[in-house]
């Protein structure tokens, strides 16, 4: 009995703390939060100590912070200030149009009548890129021991995942698929480094400036976002650069070149061929990281919706294990392919 009593008053507390947590999120004080938590607990009845994953520590409130966070990371990032289309997003599907061309202007004019020119529209339907994590196993033989927040660590790195995921093939879609006239797929024109790979130069960045003048896109919202290896080539070859690169620091991002500046790892790769790989294929020797510029108004963002699936340990007798995922619905594109170029490094044959 006075076991029993001990696990009852540890579910209260630990409750009590979710509800504190949360309180802010819904508007109301930490004890009417504290008190909530339990009501809401034990009318469910599944009041439980601390670190049993069970629908009574709230399911539904850490889905909302899930989400909370998602959106949070999304921002914190080149995506951010990137058109977040979010609110025209029906059953994880989204609609664009597709806006034909503009029409031609006469200038002093004398032919009448003024011919017809027709701007053909057109409805695209998108559906949103799925992501779904691995389900990850808690067993309660785990759980019996530990005394910290396990459905914390399990959220976070959850949304860290799928966080990852969705930055990588956003990156990937920003990047033109090969060289044409209205993608320029460009090539470093650098010194060698030492391994065989041209590194990236100043006039280099010049020539994806250049790239993108010569298709007419505004120079507000241009944005370049640079892969390791180029933005250590530019630390070295540019002083001027390097002096900028480090104000990074402060959470800004750089201005050089007509653009704003920004690092991130997964940049995708292209091959030998100079086409751009796919973003499960196997990198190897040959292939090259390269970075890539876009429009801010020429791509757009939108989130979809995100569900938490549990299973209790309850309802698990065979493996007497909680088990959990998350599946989210994102995706980040060009609204049309003619507003971005990418460079990757050339080999010294």
């Amino acid at each position: 009995m006075k076991h029993l009593f001990s696990k009852f008053a540890l579910a209260v507390v630990v409750n009590a703390i979710v509800g504190i947590m949360f309180a802010p999120l819904l508007g109301i004080s930490a004890a009417s939060g504290a008190v909530g938590a339990n009501i809401v607990a034990a009318c469910v009845g599944q009041m439980a100590p601390n670190g049993a994953l069970r629908e009574g520590v709230l399911v539904e409130i850490w889905t909302g912070e899930m989400i909370k966070r998602l959106r949070a990371g999304l921002e914190a990032s080149w995506l951010e200030g990137v058109p977040d289309n979010s609110v025209a997003v029906n059953a994880d599907c989204i609609h664009l149009v597709d806006v034909g061309v503009d029409p031609d202007v006469l200038i002093n004019n004398t032919t009448y009548p003024i011919d017809l020119q027709s701007l053909d529209d057109a409805d695209k339907t998108i559906s949103l890129d799925k992501f779904q994590t691995k389900v990850t196993p808690i067993t309660d033989d785990e759980l019996h021991a530990i005394s910290y927040d396990k459905m914390g660590r399990v959220e976070e790195s959850h949304r860290n995942s799928i966080k990852d995921a969705e930055f990588l093939k956003a990156a990937h879609a920003f990047c033109p698929t090969k060289n044409t006239a209205s993608t320029p797929v460009l090539v470093t024109t650098g010194p060698d480094d030492g391994t065989g790979r041209l590194m990236l130069t100043p006039a280099d960045i010049v020539r994806l400036k250049a790239a993108l003048d010569k298709a007419k896109v505004p120079m507000e919202g241009r944005r370049l976002v640079l892969c390791p290896d180029h933005v250590n080539d530019l630390l070295m070859l540019d002083q001027r650069f390097a002096n900028q690169f480090y104000n990074y620091e402060s959470g800004k991002p750089v201005n050089a070149y007509g653009f704003q500046i920004y690092q991130f790892a997964n940049n995708p790769y292209y091959g030998a061929n100079g086409q751009k790989k796919a973003v499960d294929d196997e990198i190897v020797a040959t292939d090259r990281q390269a970075s890539f510029a876009f429009w801010t108004g020429r791509v757009f963002k939108a989130s979809g919706s995100l569900k938490m699936y549990y299973r209790d340990a309850q309802t698990n007798p065979q493996y007497q294990r909680n088990e959990i995922n998350f599946r989210h619905y994102f995706i980040a594109l060009p609204k049309k392919e003619d507003a971005n170029v990418a460079i990757y490094s050339g080999t010294n044959a």
